[in-house]
């Protein structure tokens, strides 16, 4: 592991994982061997990368932050089995650097402030295998929440319309330094094979989940009627309700992942300007 003198940046979101126990427990998570493939976003001063380095088949390292990146550098240079890539990970498209990114498994401990934007941003497709990655306690909570609970939005229904997750064990604060403010989680994000929709379908999904939550406390059929990006004629609310099997006077956290799916699916077969 690279030496603990590298102070941690707030900037980036840095929490350095020290607990050995876990670093073991969530590479074992990933269940990776010598046949894989394995992205590792973040790996910081190298906590997972120690156990992944040498018992995977490829190990891709995306670390942004400038020491770092160069300390691992100069650590796995001349190793064919070790790339580091010294990029923020929002701007990698991974299939410019593996030749099959839906083979590959990706693991990290990523920045809990743009957890959302590189969760999406991994799940672009082709979709990788699987993903197992450290986030907020509260984000984990939100991904696996069920209809009608309070955590239940736009996030769990972003991502498991794409994929399942599961939340597979907890992680306390005070096994990272410098200690976070919050308790923190390791989910497990397998993306859905085949995909139940396709990728213009997943486009017109995103904007009619990003419209209801925006008005999460509005009926359904409210928001279908007014919302500019949507305006589903009124004529044609109840007998979209009867067909995907949802009440119009229902709020929108009420509706399964399944059934946004097959919401937007049947808008898509009313041809709405």
């Amino acid at each position: 592991m690279l030496g603990d003198a590298h102070r941690a940046k707030k900037s980036l979101g840095q929490n350095f994982l020290v607990d050995k126990n876990l670093q073991r427990k969530i590479v074992d998570a990933v269940g990776a061997g010598p046949q894989d493939t394995v992205v590792e976003v973040g790996p910081g001063r190298g906590a997972l990368t120690e156990h992944l380095q040498g018992s995977v088949g490829h190990l891709l390292l995306v670390e942004l932050d400038n020491h770092l990146a160069a300390g691992l550098q100069t650590r796995f240079h001349g190793r064919g089995d070790v790339t580091v890539l010294h990029a923020d990970v929002l701007g990698v498209t991974l299939a410019d650097h593996l030749p099959d990114p839906s083979t590959v498994r990706v693991v990290g401990n990523i920045p809990y402030n743009i957890t959302t934007p590189i969760l999406f941003h991994l799940l672009k497709r082709p979709r990788p295998l699987e993903i197992v990655l450290m986030v907020q306690e509260e984000v984990a909570r939100r991904m696996v929440a069920a209809p009608g609970t309070k955590a239940y939005g736009a996030l769990a229904v972003g991502v498991r319309t794409v994929a399942s997750v599961d939340r597979l064990f907890g992680v306390g604060r005070r096994s990272f330094r410098p200690v976070p403010r919050v308790d923190s989680a390791v989910i497990r994000v397998t993306p859905l094979r085949p995909e139940l929709l396709g990728l213009a379908e997943e486009v017109q999904l995103r904007t009619l989940v990003r419209a209801v939550f925006q008005r999460r406390r509005k009926q359904l059929g409210k928001t279908l009627r007014e919302h500019p990006d949507l305006r589903v004629p009124r004529d044609a609310i109840q007998a979209l309700a009867e067909e995907v099997g949802f009440d119009p006077t229902d709020r929108p956290e009420r509706l399964s992942p399944e059934a946004f799916v097959r919401l937007s699916t049947a808008l898509a077969g009313l041809s709405l300007p």
